[in-house]
């Protein structure tokens, strides 16, 4: 009787030997112990479809803030299936977590199916393209606004080279774009670079990297972003205004109206953080921008405040809003990266 029962200790000692091993293994690494099927599939294989949904994060920043996550996860519920790629310049293969750190953000996105996180590596993406000799030749350390300006940069690259479709990492998503190449008005004869798409290796944003490496200015706020692509867009296109809300087509690419994007324009995006009477239907929308670089007073989302933004991560990031809201008087902020333009 007695060795039976050192052998069912001696048994349960190994099994919670093996336990804690797992916990250990869980906590301590981050791409590494993605699902095999995830980790195992290239960058390249994945973004070669010309499908992918891209998001960036050209800061050290590990730990994706509520909006970003909503971004992601908003992504991925619209278009179920093609892959959404998110590449993080902090992310390094088999990098360990810092000790007794959480990563909630970050768990909740590799547990999503279509969602993949790899490591954002400039210097090989910019291989091939005029960008290249621009960004080996300059020093990073003293350009000002160096983390919007690459991430200007990077995802030219990333679409001219794979194609698909670039968002911004405060853009939820609440219906398809229909269209394969297009850039996104943000006001009458106005483009964002905070959306777009196009098939790989289209002419336009070849031409739009060369114009950023020849008009290049990092002092000038937009001037490699939203100004780069509006400037262009006139080279290749007679702009007009729009008429109502219709799309306007110019050779091989659309620009789609101000709704489809942007219905609640830059200097009103308070409106956001305010309770509606009744929540609009944004039924011309395609996506949603929520403008988090005019956010500086750090608004965010309380849980119960019946808000607009409650509204949107209930219906549109519902995973985001029940791990990461936090309490009934929970506010949830996080800092600005160079995705949220």
């Amino acid at each position: 009787m007695l060795k039976e029962l050192q052998i069912f200790l001696l048994a349960i000692l190994l099994l919670s030997c093996g336990f804690l091993y797992q916990l250990t293994l869980k906590s301590s690494c981050l791409f590494s112990c993605l699902p095999t099927n995830k980790s195992q599939q290239g960058l390249g294989s994945l973004l070669g479809k010309g499908r992918s949904i891209v998001f960036l994060e050209t800061s050290e920043r590990m730990e994706p803030p509520p909006l970003v996550s909503c971004a992601v996860e908003s992504a991925a519920k619209v278009y179920p299936e093609q892959p959404v790629v998110f590449l993080m310049k902090g992310l390094r293969n088999s990098m360990p977590l810092p000790p007794n750190s959480t990563y909630p953000a970050f768990s909740l996105l590799s547990a999503i199916d279509n969602v993949f996180l790899f490591p954002l590596d400039m210097k090989r993406l910019f291989e091939d393209t005029p960008l290249f000799s621009w960004y080996t030749q300059i020093n990073s350390s003293a350009e000002r606004n160096w983390l919007h300006v690459s991430s200007d940069a990077s995802r030219l690259a990333i679409i001219w080279k794979y194609g698909g479709i670039y968002m911004d990492t405060d853009v939820i998503s609440i219906r398809p774009v229909p269209e394969e190449n297009f850039l996104a008005a943000q006001a009458s004869q106005y483009s964002s670079n905070g959306v777009f798409g196009f098939l790989p290796r289209h002419t336009f944003l070849w031409e739009c990297m060369e114009n950023f490496v020849e008009h290049y200015n990092s002092h000038l706020w937009g001037n490699q972003g939203p100004d780069l692509m509006t400037r262009m867009l006139r080279l290749w296109c007679k702009l007009e205004d729009f008429q109502e809300v219709s799309d306007l087509k110019c050779s091989n690419l659309s620009f789609l109206h101000p709704q489809r994007f942007y219905p609640i324009s830059y200097p009103e995006w308070r409106r956001y953080y305010e309770v509606w009477d009744t929540d609009p239907s944004f039924n011309d929308s395609y996506a949603l921008h929520l403008w988090s670089h005019m956010n500086q007073e750090g608004r965010g989302v309380v849980r119960g405040s019946n808000t607009l933004v409650e509204n949107l991560y209930r219906k549109h990031c519902p995973r985001t809003y029940r791990v990461l809201v936090q309490g009934p008087e929970g506010l949830v902020t996080g800092e600005l990266g160079p995705g949220d333009k």
